[in-house]
């Protein structure tokens, strides 16, 4: 295949652009803003700490780089700017690059059918397109839910991608058919992933680097394709929260990537950013970068390839935040003002949207005008007719429960989320942009419809109350098995607490949540599906990422 041809560029202007954190801090001019920014992260600026490496330019110039805490807390090393550390999902955007340019370069149309690349995916009888993959629309599980599902997550052992290709094939339904709705799914760009190396006759590593790494300059940048692989100057990832007295280590043991997997410094993000928005690809590679997935309704998501466009300090923003182990990112660009932040932390306690998001406010003049309180609507309903929405409702493909109670005058979500009435038929969640609307199907039965800018419009559906016991509950013993996750669950009830097994030793307490279902803490949403005489023959298992997966019972 003949390789991208990518326009050339000042490479040394961009080896300039990031000069280490001591000397820009020093010659910055505006020393009230670094001492902002340190303000921000003085939770993490210890020797006793893991901590954040930050960088922000503005049209490809750097205005501060900066770095906290400790790189390794074992030899011990501190962060420093040029200090390596796993982008996590920051990392999909090069994959959504490289598909991408391979569609401008007419290898792939990004509506082609996946399967005609990769064929050991099921047939659903729906096509899946590349475009799906790109903004998570597919349906397809998350493969390391499923996995999860075991016992042998993504942090209990070591996978490549042979194993997602093998997890893949063997799932029997999707979590919904393809463009119906949005769900975060890391498969579809594993699968991606593989996808380029059949495409190009390379690996993806060798491709990423000799048409996108080594043209921009990116040198402290590869994908972590052999975890075991020596990389000097990677930081230690670790688990934790401000404040603790111990950390442990929480390093990635996978070999696959593409999903995440992405070694770099907040430098080479910024090179990166400044790429994107000074149309280094072209014009034509950053309009379908940003464009924003349409689901099959005609609505519009928020999530693009491998970025959102939605809003931050009253400015349009191109984002997205990482979380792989104890690894942490980052990375904003505002088209707008042409500022970049890259966030790039080694500890789980660091939250990188409420970190990155802060280090913008510093640099972006404020627009939103702060925080308002909800509006409040002219049509009330008394308290006795608000009490009337009260209960559980849940999603109809997913199964998952939302509360809602009556608690001190108010209407609460979960039990911590205010409810703020503002017509006869909806309410505010918070201070958010979502709003409940209660629609009566008829004969007083309702239906929630949840609306939030950039996102699909879901249902919700009453549900009866849940036991505390039941002597019926004895109708769900027994040995369930799902060929998708590979795994046998055995159901058994000890006095008035139903409890799951697994192999080896995994045992999980089933709450209650709703007439049939019960939640299982660390395991997931169970869903007891009757048969036509009273019994019970399989259970649905729902999470997150993964819906309506059947496990059948066993003779």
């Amino acid at each position: 295949m003949a390789s991208i041809k990518i326009l050339l560029i000042n490479l040394i202007g961009l080896f300039l652009l990031f000069a280490p954190s001591e000397l820009i801090a020093q010659t910055y001019a505006d020393h009230s803003k670094v001492a902002q920014l340190d303000s921000i992260f003085s939770d993490w600026d210890s020797e006793s700490t893991p901590g954040c490496a930050v960088g922000v330019s503005q049209e490809g110039r750097p205005l501060v780089m900066r770095a906290y805490g400790m790189a390794d807390l074992e030899n011990p090393v501190p962060n420093t700017s040029s200090t390596i550390f796993e982008a996590g999902s920051v990392s999909k955007q090069f994959v959504s690059a490289t598909m991408i340019l391979l569609a401008l370069e007419g290898e792939i149309s990004l509506e082609d059918d996946v399967r005609e690349i990769i064929p050991e995916l099921t047939d659903y009888g729906h096509t899946i397109t590349w475009r799906h993959l790109l903004n998570h629309t597919s349906g397809l599980r998350d493969w390391g839910s499923v996995t999860s599902i075991s016992g042998w997550g993504r942090s209990n052992r070591t996978h490549n991608h042979d194993h997602v290709l093998d997890i893949m094939s063997r799932q029997t339904r999707l979590n919904f058919p393809p463009g119906e709705r949005y769900s975060y799914s890391n498969s579809g760009y594993n699968l991606m992933a593989i996808a380029i190396e059949r495409i190009t006759g390379e690996t993806f590593s060798d491709f990423s680097q000799k048409n996108i790494f080594g043209p921009l300059g990116m040198t402290s940048t590869q994908w972590r394709d052999d975890y075991t692989r020596i990389v000097k100057g990677r930081s230690s990832a670790y688990s934790g929260r401000a404040g603790d007295e111990e950390y442990t280590i929480n390093r990635p043991i996978e070999n696959v990537h593409g999903n995440g997997g992405l070694l770099t410094t907040v430098g080479d993000l910024l090179t990166w950013s400044h790429a994107i928005q000074s149309n280094y690809f072209g014009k034509e590679f950053h309009r379908e970068l940003i464009t924003q997935g349409i689901l099959g309704s005609g609505r519009t998501i928020a999530y693009a390839s491998a970025v959102r466009v939605d809003e931050d300090h009253g400015y349009r923003q191109v984002t997205h935040t990482g979380a792989t182990s104890g690894y942490r990112a980052y990375l904003s660009i505002y088209p707008e003002t042409d500022l970049a932040v890259a966030l790039l932390c080694n500890v789980t306690g660091a939250s990188p949207g409420g970190l990155g998001s802060a280090v913008s406010g510093i640099f972006l003049e404020e627009r939103d005008g702060g925080e308002t309180q909800p509006e409040k609507g002219t049509v009330r309903r008394s308290d006795e007719q608000l009490k009337e929405w009260t209960g559980i409702w849940s999603d109809p493909r997913n199964y998952r429960a939302t509360e809602i109670s009556w608690e001190d005058g108010e209407l609460k979500l979960n039990g911590n989320t205010t409810l703020y009435p503002i017509s006869g038929s909806e309410v505010r969640v918070g201070n958010s942009d979502t709003l409940y609307r209660f629609v009566d199907q008829g004969s007083g039965d309702l239906h929630i419809q949840v609306i939030r800018e950039g996102y699909e419009e879901e249902i919700l559906n009453p549900e009866n109350p849940a036991d505390e016991f039941s002597d019926s509950w004895t109708r769900f013993e027994g040995v369930y098995v799902s060929s998708d996750a590979e795994t046998e669950i055995r159901i058994e009830l000890q006095g008035d607490q139903l409890v799951a097994h697994r192999r080896p030793a995994d045992t999980f307490e089933l709450e209650p949540v709703y007439e049939n279902t019960f939640s299982a803490r660390g395991f997931g949403l169970i869903r007891f599906v009757p048969d036509a005489d009273g019994g019970v023959s399989q259970f649905i298992y729902s999470s997150g990422r993964v819906y309506d997966l059947r496990f059948e019972k066993q003779d």
